[in-house]
C-alpha cells in the first residue's frame, strides 16, 4: 500500500486487460509528454526569441543527449522488469533488493554520465559536423545539460520503480510539476533577462532535478516492499546481475542507435542551419505523436513481466495482441492530423519561411510511416517483460544502426546525397526493425496459444 491511503499499484495479472492497458498507459501519456515539453519548450523558445542558429544549436544536440540517457534508459527498463516481476510473484525480498540496487546503480551512472558528457560535448558535436555558425551554443547548451544529469537518470529510475508496481499517476504529477517550472523559468532567464541557450539549459535541469527529489521523497514514504530506506541502500550482486542481464542489451541498442543518429544529423548538417532548423522542428513534433506507442509499449511491459511473473502466459499473450490494436488506431489517427496541420504546427517553432518548408517537407514525408513502429516498440516491450532483451537488441541494432547507415551510405554515393532520400532513411528502418521483431516473436513463449498454455500448466 502506498503510504496509508488509497493504493496506487495495480495488480495487472487480473481483471480486464483493456481496462488495466488504457489505464496504466493514459497517465504514461500525458507523463511522457510533459517530459517531451522540457525540449520542446526550449526549442520554441529559443527558435521564437533568439533566432534559427539557436534552434538549430539545440536541435542538434538531442542525438548526443539520447546516447546516453539512452543507455541509462535501458538498465531502468531491466530494473522495472525485475521489478515487476518481483511483484507479481509477491516476491517482497527481491523486490526490496531490487528497488535499493537499482537506485545505487542510478547515482553511480548519473557522476559518471556527468563526467563523460561534459568531458566529450565539442568531440561529439565535431563529429556530427556541427556547422561553426551554430556549434558555440550547441556546445554550450550540452555542457549544462550534462551537468545535470543525474536529476534526469533519478526521475526515470524512481518512475521505473514506481511504473512497475502499475503507478503511473504519480510520475505524470511530478512531471505536470517540473514542466510547467521549466516554462516559466524558460521564458524568465531567455525572454526577461535574455540568456539565450544558457537560459533554456539551466531551466530544463533545475525542473529535472525538483522531478528527482518528488520521486524519491514518495518512494521514500511509501510504506511499502518497494519504498526505499536510504539505511538499506547497497547493490545485491545476484539483483544487479538480472537487471543488467535485461537492461544492458536494452541500453546498449538505445545507445548504438542514437550514436547512430549522429551521423544522421551530419547528414542532415550537410544541407544548413535552416535545414537544421526544420529538421530539428520536425523532430520535436514527431516525438509527440511517437509518445502512445511508447505509453502502450511500457505498459506492455509491465502487464506482461507481471503475468509472467505469475505464470500467466496466456493472459500475457492476449495483453500483447490488445496493445497492438491499440498503439496501431492511435498511431493512424495522430498521422493523419500531424500531416493535415504539417505546417501550423511547425510554426510553433519559427516563423521563417526557408524553416518551415523543410519542417513541413519532413512531416509530410515520414508521418504515414509511423504505425510501422507500432509492432516493433509493442513486440519488443512485450519481450523484455519476459526477460528477452538480447533478440530485440540486435535486431534493433541491426534494421536502426547497420541497415540505416548502409541505406544512407547509399542515398550519399550513388544518388548524390539527396534530401528526401537521406530523411526516408527512418521510416525504411522501421519498416525492416517491425519485420524482423514480427518473425521472431513468433518463436517465443509469447508467439504461440500452445507453447503458452503448456508454460502455464507447468
Amino acid at each position: 500500500m502506498a503510504g496509508k491511503g488509497k493504493r496506487l499499484d495495480s495488480d495487472m495479472t487480473q481483471g480486464s486487460i483493456w481496462r488495466q492497458l488504457i489505464e496504466f498507459a493514459i497517465p504514461m501519456i500525458f507523463g511522457l509528454i510533459f517530459q517531451q515539453l522540457y525540449n520542446t519548450v526550449d526549442t520554441i523558445v529559443v527558435g521564437q526569441f533568439v533566432g534559427k542558429e539557436a534552434l538549430a544549436a539545440v536541435g542538434t544536440t538531442s542525438s548526443i543527449i539520447n546516447t546516453l540517457v539512452g543507455f541509462a534508459a535501458g538498465l531502468s527498463t531491466g530494473a522495472s522488469v525485475v521489478i515487476s516481476q518481483c511483484y507479481g510473484s509477491h516476491d517482497h525480498k527481491g523486490l526490496h533488493h531490487a528497488v535499493h540496487t537499482s537506485i545505487c546503480v542510478t547515482f553511480l551512472l548519473g557522476a559518471a554520465f556527468t563526467a563523460v558528457g561534459i568531458l566529450g560535448a565539442d568531440t561529439l558535436l565535431r563529429l556530427q559536423s556541427t556547422p561553426e555558425d551554430v556549434f558555440t551554443e550547441a556546445h554550450t547548451y550540452l555542457t549544462i545539460y550534462f551537468s545535470g544529469m543525474l536529476g534526469l537518470l533519478t526521475y526515470n529510475m524512481g518512475s521505473g520503480i514506481l511504473r512497475a508496481v502499475g503507478d503511473s499517476r504519480r510520475p505524470l504529477y511530478f512531471l505536470v510539476f517540473s514542466a510547467i517550472v521549466n516554462t516559466i523559468l524558460d521564458l524568465v532567464f531567455v525572454v526577461l533577462l535574455g540568456m539565450g541557450v544558457e537560459g533554456v539549459a539551466y531551466a530544463t535541469i533545475i525542473a529535472q532535478f525538483l522531478s528527482a527529489a518528488l520521486t524519491l521523497w514518495v518512494l521514500t514514504r511509501d510504506h511499502a516492499p518497494y519504498g526505499i530506506h536510504w539505511g538499506h541502500l547497497s547493490i545485491d550482486v545476484p539483483t544487479l546481475k538480472r537487471i543488467i542481464s535485461i537492461g544492458l542489451p536494452s541500453g546498449i541498442q538505445q545507445a548504438i542507435t542514437s550514436f547512430s543518429n549522429v551521423f544522421v544529423q551530419g547528414y542532415i548538417n550537410f544541407f544548413g542551419s535552416a535545414c537544421m532548423a526544420g529538421w530539428s522542428s520536425y523532430n520535436k513534433l514527431d516525438a509527440f505523436i511517437l509518445i502512445p506507442m511508447q505509453a502502450i509499449a511500457m505498459a506492455s511491459t509491465t502487464f506482461v513481466g507481471q503475468n509472467f511473473g505469475a505464470r500467466q502466459i496466456e493472459r500475457a499473450r492476449k495483453g500483447v495482441r490488445d496493445a497492438q490494436i491499440l498503439s496501431v488506431s492511435i498511431t493512424i489517427l495522430c498521422s493523419i492530423v500531424m500531416v493535415s496541420f504539417a505546417r501550423p504546427l511547425a510554426t510553433m517553432f519559427s516563423s521563417e519561411n526557408e524553416v518551415l518548408d523543410f519542417a513541413q517537407h519532413f512531416i509530410t514525408l515520414q508521418a504515414p510511416f509511423y504505425f510501422f513502429m507500432c509492432f516493433n516498440q509493442t513486440f519488443g516491450g512485450a519481450l523484455r517483460g519476459i526477460g528477452k532483451s538480447t533478440a530485440p537488441m540486435i535486431l534493433m541494432l541491426f534494421s536502426f544502426v547497420l541497415f540505416r547507415q548502409a541505406y544512407l551510405f547509399t542515398m550519399k554515393t550513388f544518388f548524390g546525397n539527396p534530401l528526401t532520400g537521406i530523411a526516408l532513411a527512418y521510416p525504411v528502418g522501421w519498416m525492416m526493425c517491425s519485420l524482423t521483431l514480427a518473425i521472431y516473436y513468433r518463436t517465443t513463449i509469447l508467439g504461440g496459444r500452445k507453447a503458452a498454455l503448456q508454460a502455464e500448466a507447468a
